[in-house]
């Protein structure tokens, strides 16, 4: 299996996959226990690209151009049942970006398309200086402010030389993301969030209801911008609850 994209439980005689698509940095571990909240009928994957987890040595890409070129390929075996995409911060711009990929390639569209604590990229803004071009120390900084890496791992220089070029990487495809409006996935949209992430609020998550010509709703948990990880019980029910009433995508 192209190393992009792994199962999180092997359960062959599921009737819908879940695609889950990590925040900057991220990889497999994100979505760690996640298998467990699932009933038997869904399977779960995560998507791992390079420069992070097992592959921290390849090359990580810097544009999201790169990212689809490598995912439409990987994807396609796997779309010969229903699917839904999960996609958490930078995770829901790729998740969304790959819908549409995906649709406009006639070769299946997700059931559902769920973004979670994550600005629309028709009001996205830069900011100044961008992230990924910080030193590594202010980067360092920005990322313990957002309080979801272990301070034992920030405090780790040869780690984090090793861990900072995927985090930069990623930054750069969020940071160079070009917005184009047409064509719009068609799958129904549900965005999450959490009530107490300042930077991406309730009304900020409700822009997502531009970017879909299916039906849009919306949810708030209470946390912050990792609100997924103590919510997760919740959160995957909430997903399960709106992906098994889908309707069936066409397979390839």
């Amino acid at each position: 299996m192209n190393g992009s994209l792994r199962r999180l439980a092997a359960r062959p005689d599921a009737t819908i996959r879940l695609f889950c698509f990590p925040y900057a940095g991220g990889g497999v571990a994100a979505f760690r226990g996640w298998a467990a909240e699932f009933p038997p009928d869904v399977e779960p994957w995560a998507i791992r690209l390079p420069g992070r987890e097992d592959d921290l040595l390849s090359p990580p890409f810097h544009r999201m151009t790169d990212i689809l070129n490598a995912l439409v390929p990987a994807f396609v075996p796997l779309l010969d049942r229903p699917f839904g995409f999960f996609g958490h911060s930078l995770g829901a711009l790729v998740a969304w970006e790959l819908a549409r990929s995906l649709e406009q390639a006639e070769v299946g569209a997700p059931t559902h398309l769920f973004v979670s604590a994550s600005t629309p990229p028709q009001v996205r803004e830069v900011p100044e200086p961008p992230v990924h071009t910080l030193s590594d120390e202010d980067l360092v900084e920005r990322i313990r402010s957002w309080r979801a890496t272990s301070e034992a791992v920030l405090r780790d220089p040869e780690l984090m030389a090793l861990l900072l070029p995927g985090m930069r990487a990623d930054f750069t495809v969020l940071e160079t993301h070009e917005f184009r409006g047409s064509p719009l996935p068609s799958c129904p949209v549900t965005a999450f969030g959490g009530t107490e992430d300042d930077g991406v609020d309730r009304a900020v998550l409700a822009r997502w209801a531009e970017l879909t010509t299916g039906e849009f709703d919306l949810r708030m948990f209470p946390g912050d911008h990792f609100y997924l990880h103590p919510e997760r019980q919740p959160l995957v029910a909430e997903i399960v609850a709106r992906l098994t009433g889908a309707t069936a995508s066409t397979p390839r």
